[in-house]
Parts: C-alpha cells; structure tokens; sequence
C-alpha cells in the first residue's frame, strides 16, 4: 500500500483523504507542493494502493484558494515557460480527481478565484458560506483560464452564462454560486470546513462501489445518445444488482437495518 509519510500536505483522516491546496503562506495562493502531493495520492487511490474512499479539498488559511501566485508570475525569468510549467502540473492534478471513482468534497471558505474556482468546478459536493466568493480572476491579469475552467463552467452554468462570467470577471457571491449550480450549499461561515468534513465522511461511509458507477455514467453522459446512456444504465444497475455494494444495501433494506458497505467493497 501506498504511505503518505513525507506528504506534509495530505493526510488520511480515517477513510477521507484530506488534501491541502493552499495554506496561509503567499496569501493562500495556490500551493504546488500541495497539487503534486495530491495527484500522487489520487493516483494511488485510483490504482488501489491508498485505501480513502473520499476526497476532501481544503485550503488551509482563510481562503479555499486564492489562485496563483501573481507575484512568483512576475518573477519568473520566462513567463511563458514557468506559467507552462504550473499549468502542466495543475492539469495533472484536476485529471486526478477526474479519474477518481470517490466522491471529492470542496470546502470553499472565503475566496476561489483562479484556479481556486477552477477546484471548485472541478469537485463533486462543493460547501461555501454567506461570505465565499468566486472569481475566475484570469482576465484582471490578462490571462486565460486553466485548471479546466473553461471545460467545467459552461457545463455546470451553460455556455452564455460562462462567457459572461469570464469575459467580465464576475464576482459571484455565495447565493448566486449556489443558484448558478456552481456550489452545492451553504452554511455558516465558521461550520464550512467541520460540515465539509461531516459530508465526506458520510459519502466515506456509503456505497463506494455505486458512487463510482454514478461518476462514470454522469462522465460520459455527455458523449452519449440518450438510447446509448440507458444501454449504459441497464448494464451498470444490473452489475450494481449482481455485485456485493447492491447486494448488501437490497437485504439491509429488507431487513430494516442500516446497510454497512464497508465491507467487500
């Protein structure tokens, strides 16, 4: 199995695997040492050598993430080749939590702008608060989106809502990034990052097994007729039905007891 020791900034807390991709230090701009460590560890619980069996996204200061470093930006003595660099390694992580089959839980405290909204898109169950904002932040700097904001946001809001969100910068409040789809609810401030926790344990506790058959089915619902996804649902309900998670959650039902799926799963 795969160990976490040397990762200072993911850590295991009983099945959730918790991964820091900013902390205090540069304004809780997006942490790289963090985004490397989390797409090994992503790596590992797809290829079943770190047993978690849910992620949870949490900046570590006051806010989820407050994108790049515009400073280090600056810097850099080739713009291109470092800006190249940080997004090739960013990239790797979102196609890391694409490909993991567990539920990924955000906690978006106070700002996720840049490529800290670009995470946001990118989870399953994002959790904000009345004063969580969200900013692209890519124009102000006169960049375009990475983090695969530019794929994510259009499917989540639709494509004019998008363009008008990108091409003005938007600010987009806690409510309206509820109502836009964009997080999934909130709560009080201060209970964001306990009830972000609460969630991914709870989907910790859960049918793993269904819960990767419903990303898949929703992951490629969109290069599908809709004759083909339910060709695509019949088999996996069936398979769900055959399989140990199913069998498991039909006889709990039967029962009246509560199922447990940790086992055989």
């Amino acid at each position: 199995m795969t160990s976490l020791d040397g990762l200072s900034h993911v850590r295991l807390e009983g099945d959730v695997l918790r991964i820091a991709i900013a902390t205090a230090d540069n304004g809780t701009s997006l942490d790289f040492d963090g985004v490397s460590q989390g797409t090994t560890a992503l790596q590992a619980v797809t290829a079943g050598t770190l047993a978690a069996r849910s992620v949870l996204l949490i900046g570590e200061g006051a806010n989820f993430c407050a994108g790049g470093n515009v400073r280090a930006f600056a810097a850099a003595e080739n713009r291109g080749e470092f800006v190249d660099y940080l997004a090739r390694t960013l990239h790797d992580f979102v196609r890391a939590i694409d490909a993991v089959e567990v539920p990924v839980v955000a906690a978006v405290q106070g700002w996720a702008a840049g490529a800290g909204m670009s995470l946001v898109c990118a989870s399953d169950v994002s959790i904000g608060g009345p004063s969580t904002k969200l900013r692209p932040a890519y124009p102000s700097i006169g960049y375009t989106p990475d983090g695969g904001m530019s794929w994510t946001l259009p499917r989540i809001v639709g494509i004019a809502k998008a363009r008008e969100i990108l091409l003005t910068d938007a600010i987009i409040g806690g409510d309206e990034a509820v109502r836009l789809g964009i997080l999934s609810r909130l709560v009080g401030d201060d209970e964001i990052r306990e009830e972000a926790l609460r969630v991914a344990r709870t989907l910790a506790a859960g049918p793993t097994a269904a819960y990767a058959g419903i990303k898949r089915l929703l992951a490629q619902s969109g290069q599908r007729s809709l004759s083909e996804q339910l060709d695509a649902e019949t088999a996996s309900i069936s398979a769900a039905a055959a399989g140990p998670t199913g069998r498991e959650g039909v006889d709990a039902f039967v029962e009246k007891r509560r199922a447990d799926f940790s086992a055989g799963q």
